[in-house]
């Protein structure tokens, strides 16, 4: 039979462990977000780019008025 101190002591170590396996997880979605996000910035400047140069386009082809 397991003493009550060991089998304490062997969730403790499995709590421990479990607790650091989360903490590497988090650190990496963290990380992945931050790249999410950066992408996302990126993305969302292109297409104010777009946004520009089509309204250029129409109001060079008198598409929209002024």
């Amino acid at each position: 039979m397991v003493e009550p101190e060991n089998l304490v002591l062997r969730y403790l170590q499995k709590l421990s462990a479990d607790m650091d396996q989360l903490k590497e997880d988090i650190h990496n979605i963290k990380a992945r977000m931050t790249t999410v996000e950066e992408n996302l910035a990126t993305l969302n400047r292109r297409v104010d780019q777009v946004e520009r140069r089509l309204e250029r386009i129409e109001r060079r082809l008198d598409l929209v008025e002024v």
